[in-house]
Formats: C-alpha cells, sequence, structure tokens
C-alpha cells in the first residue's frame, strides 16, 4: 500500500481568525486512538470550542470534537476527551511562559493529515474587543468594494 503524502484538511476554525488576534502559530501531532483517526479519515471533526493548555510540561487539547465512527464498537472512543499534543520540549516551554506572561491562549486553526500522519495547527492568540471585530469587518467589505470598483474601470463599465 502506497504511504500517502501531502496535506488533507479536515476541520478549520474560521471563527477563531474573526475572533483573536493570531500571534503565532505551531505545527502539533496529536495522539489518537483507532476510531478517532478512522473518524477523522471521513472528515467529521470540529474546532470550534476547542482550546489547548499546558498541564506539568505537557501540552493538550481540549474541547475539540471528533465524533464517534459508525462502524465502531464498544472500543469507540469519548467524543470530547483530552487529546496529547506532540510539541518539543522548547516550544512547550516558550509557549507555556507566552501564556503565563502575556495573556495569550491557545487556539487551534486546523486540523488536517499531513504525510498521513494527524496534526493540528495551534496558535497563540489575544482575544479581540468587539469594536475591534467591528473594525475588522468594516475594513475587509471595503477593500471588497474598491476590487469590484477597480475590476469595473479595468471593464470599461
Amino acid at each position: 500500500m502506497a504511504k500517502e503524502t501531502g496535506r488533507k484538511m479536515i476541520a478549520q476554525n474560521k471563527k477563531a481568525r474573526h475572533d483573536y488576534h493570531i500571534e503565532d502559530t505551531y505545527e502539533a501531532g496529536l495522539v489518537l486512538t483507532g476510531t478517532e483517526v478512522k473518524s477523522l479519515r471521513q472528515g467529521r471533526a470540529s474546532l470550534v470550542d476547542g482550546f489547548g493548555e499546558i498541564d506539568r510540561g505537557e501540552a493538550w487539547l481540549l474541547q475539540v470534537h471528533i465524533p464517534q465512527y459508525d462502524n465502531g464498537t464498544w472500543t469507540n472512543h469519548e467524543t470530547r476527551r483530552r487529546r496529547k499534543m506532540l510539541l518539543n520540549r522548547h516550544e512547550i516551554e516558550k509557549i507555556e511562559h507566552r501564556t503565563q506572561a502575556k495573556g495569550l491562549t491557545i487556539v487551534p486553526l486546523s486540523l488536517y493529515f499531513k504525510d498521513g500522519r494527524a496534526k493540528v495547527e495551534i496558535a497563540l492568540a489575544r482575544g479581540k474587543k468587539e469594536y475591534d471585530k467591528r473594525h475588522a469587518l468594516a475594513e475587509r467589505q471595503a477593500s471588497r468594494e474598491a476590487e469590484r470598483e477597480v475590476g469595473r474601470r479595468l471593464k470599461g463599465i
């Protein structure tokens, strides 16, 4: 059987980019059970409520929803269990220091398979205020309208 290559996206947390200022991103492996992997291969997961924490020198991913595998038996997994993230020791220490000192939080951005292994992209993020969200939406809308106008002028309308 041929080994998988490339990157296959499973789930993205688009709301995280709306709700947080992303300061730094990391790629981490995940410790999963067999039925979790099978469920992910079917493309089923949700990162919306997920977050990360550092506990006793280990990185954990919490509240990420991976639904139970349909063909699983009594060996099926819990849908929102704690999952260990695989990071280097110096990355864990750096993340722990920044979350404690600067008040940042660990947010999962995307979940994907890379060369056949499940990975999660996590970010150190700071929460946005409500007016920041409105400002970001207004900027995005203004740039979209400007691009439309440029397109109209190029077409001669």
